[in-house]
């Protein structure tokens, strides 16, 4: 194989690994930040549960304020019976007291569902509280994984980089400038199999002589399609059948 053929070769397998290792590089920073907002989500989650107990709670306190209002009128009204002369005042005391009897059996229904509701809630409380410890250990362990990616990362990238300058140094000057020129204008890909008569990377046929004279690797030839530089894989022989 031609030597430049053979490092160009290698300087493209160099490039796509630096390039795959630049785009995770870039995802770590939006894999933290997805992260985070599933800590936030899980943090609301619990803020929202808190949030619904104090406004349970404050509505209890309500209830509890107006049950004792009304108890206390209760009681006042049982007192003043005792002080009535005629029986129309001793009707309407005890119309007074009944309506009184009810609002305490309504406030007392009101104290019971939210106590009720006290119970659901702290069981729902619990529940998200553990969820989020969960959450924070497992996003723990995720954060470290990926920090300890990203500098596995740059020190691939720098390995990378450093291979590719003492291969780029082993090219000729002239076969490096084409390897470039057309690694820009091609999405970073300047190199192409030559198989079956076809480029593999745009996939048009190539002229026979193209093909050919790809095949030998003896020299720099172009695909006349996407331009890439050709070469050939020749295939392994197949084992040799063991004796009868």
């Amino acid at each position: 194989m031609h030597p430049d053929l053979e490092h160009l070769i290698h300087l493209q397998e160099l490039d796509l690994a630096a390039e795959r290792y630049r785009r995770r590089e870039t995802d770590i920073p939006a894999l933290q930040s997805a992260l985070d907002a599933r800590l936030a989500a899980r943090t609301a989650a619990v803020d929202a549960v808190k949030a619904r107990i104090a406004g349970s709670q404050t509505a209890r306190r309500e209830v509890e304020r107006d049950l004792a209002a009304v108890q206390s009128r209760l009681s006042k009204f049982k007192n003043q019976l005792m002080e009535v002369k005629t029986n129309k005042e001793y009707q309407a005391m005890q119309k007074e007291m009944s309506v009184a009897e009810q609002e305490i059996s309504d406030f007392e229904t009101r104290m019971l569902e939210r106590m009720e509701e006290a119970d659901v809630l702290a069981v729902e409380l619990k529940t998200a509280q553990a969820a989020l410890a969960s959450e924070q250990a497992e996003i723990t362990r995720e954060r470290r994984a990926l920090e300890q990616e990203r500098g596995n990362v740059a020190n691939d990238l720098k390995n990378v980089s450093e291979d590719r300058a003492r291969t780029a140094a082993l090219v000729s000057a002239q076969a490096l400038a084409l390897f470039e020129r057309v690694a820009q204008g091609r999405r970073g890909v300047a190199m192409a199999e030559a198989r079956d008569g076809l480029c593999t990377v745009c996939h048009v046929r190539l002229r026979p002589q193209v093909f050919n004279e790809a095949r030998r690797n003896a020299s720099i030839v172009q695909c006349d399609s996407c331009t890439r530089i050709l070469y050939f894989v020749p295939a392994i022989p197949a084992a040799a059948a063991p004796p009868q």
